[in-house]
C-alpha cells in the first residue's frame, strides 16, 4: 500500500506596502447638491458685491484715460495724464498727507483713550449702563447733523468762543476752523468726539472675552490691577486692537462726510482729504475724478493688504479652513 504525502501548504509573505487603499467613491449628486447651496446662498451677495464694486472700479479705471466731462462719449484718449496732474497738483499731495496724519493721530490717540475707557468702564461702578450710552450717543448722530452742529459752535460767534469769554479767556478765543494752522487738529477733534464711542464699545466687547478666571489667578499670585491689565488683558485684548486700528485706517483713509459738512476742504486746503478733492475738482471732470478714485481705491487695497497680510496674520489663519473629503 502507497501512502501519498500532500505538499505543505504555500504561505505568502504580506506586501510590506499593506492593502491597497479603497478608491473613494465620487457621488456627483452630492457634489451638485454642495455647489448648488453654495450659488443660492453666495449668489445674491456675488452680483451685487460685482455690480456695485467691481464694475463701477473698472468703469473708473477706463474713465480715468480719457479727458470725459461726463456727456456724450468717450472720445478723447489722454492716457496716464490725469494721473501725471494730480500727483502734480500740490493740493492733492497735502490731502493726502492730511489723511496719512488722521490715520496716524487716529491710532496713536483714539486707541489709547477708547482702551482705557473701556477698562475703566468694564469695572463694578455706579452710572455704568449710563455712561456707556453716553459716551455712545455721538457715533449714533448722523454725520450731517453732528458736522453742522460744530460748524455752529466753532464760528467766531459761536458757543465755544462765547464760553471762552465768559470765563475770562477771551484771548484763547478764534476762528477755529478758519485758521489754517489749526484747523486739521481742530478737524480730528471733531472726528475723535464723533468715532471714539465705537471704539470704546469695541473695545468693551473684547473685553467680555477674557476669562475672569485668568483675573483671579492673577490676584492669587500677588499681581496688582495694572500688571493684571498689561501681562493678561491687554495681550487678549490683540485680536479686538488690531481689527480696530483696519477699520480706523480704511475709515480714515476715506473720510469725506465730516469734513465736507464742516469745512469743505477749507481753509485753502488745511482739512482737504483725497475724497474731498475728489468731488471739488472731479466736477465737471469726470476723467479727472475717476483718476482720483482709482488712486484713492489702490491706496486703501494696498494699505489693506499690507496690514492683513503682516499684523492680522495670526488673526485671519484661524479663520481659513481646509476642505473635509
Amino acid at each position: 500500500m502507497t501512502a501519498t504525502h500532500a505538499a505543505p501548504p504555500r504561505v505568502t509573505a504580506p506586501s510590506p506596502a499593506g492593502p491597497a487603499p479603497a478608491t473613494p467613491r465620487r457621488r456627483p449628486a452630492a457634489d451638485r447638491r454642495k455647489w448648488l447651496e453654495i450659488a443660492l446662498f453666495a449668489g445674491p451677495a456675488l452680483v451685487v458685491f460685482v455690480g456695485f464694486v467691481i464694475v463701477p472700479v473698472a468703469l473708473a479705471a477706463v474713465y480715468s484715460l480719457y479727458n470725459w466731462n461726463g456727456l456724450g462719449p468717450l472720445e478723447r484718449f489722454i492716457g496716464l495724464d490725469n494721473y501725471v496732474r494730480a500727483f502734480s497738483d500740490p493740493l492733492f499731495i497735502k490731502a493726502i498727507g492730511n489723511n496719512a496724519t488722521i490715520v496716524i493721530a487716529s491710532i496713536l490717540v483714539q486707541g489709547p483713550i477708547a482702551i482705557a475707557v473701556a477698562l475703566l468702564l468694564n469695572r463694578r461702578m455706579r452710572g455704568r449702563t449710563v455712561i456707556r450710552a453716553l459716551i455712545f450717543v455721538p457715533y449714533v448722530l448722523a454725520e450731517v447733523i453732528a458736522g453742522l452742529s460744530w460748524k455752529l459752535l466753532l464760528s467766531p460767534r459761536g458757543g465755544v468762543n462765547a464760553v471762552l469769554e465768559a470765563i475770562g479767556l477771551g484771548d484763547l478765543a478764534r476762528p477755529w476752523l478758519a485758521d489754517p494752522d489749526i484747523a486739521l487738529w481742530v478737524m480730528f477733534g471733531i472726528l475723535s468726539w464723533k468715532y471714539l464711542g465705537f471704539a470704546i464699545l469695541l473695545m468693551l466687547a473684547g473685553l467680555q472675552g477674557v476669562p475672569e478666571e485668568l483675573h483671579e489667578a492673577a490676584a492669587i499670585d500677588g499681581a496688582n490691577w495694572w500688571q493684571t491689565q498689561w501681562r493678561i488683558t491687554l495681550p487678549l485684548l490683540g485680536p479686538t486692537i488690531r481689527i480696530w486700528i483696519f477699520l480706523s485706517m480704511i475709515g480714515s483713509l476715506q473720510l469725506f462726510d465730516m469734513v465736507w459738512v464742516t469745512t469743505k476742504g477749507g481753509p485753502i486746503g488745511a482739512t482737504n482729504t483725497m475724497a474731498v478733492y475728489m468731488i471739488q475738482y472731479g466736477q465737471g471732470q469726470y476723467g479727472y475724478g475717476s483718476a482720483i478714485a482709482v488712486i484713492l481705491f489702490v491706496i486703501s487695497l494696498v494699505v489693506a493688504v499690507i496690514y492683513q497680510r503682516f499684523a492680522m496674520r495670526r488673526d485671519l489663519a484661524g479663520a481659513l479652513t481646509s476642505g473635509v473629503r
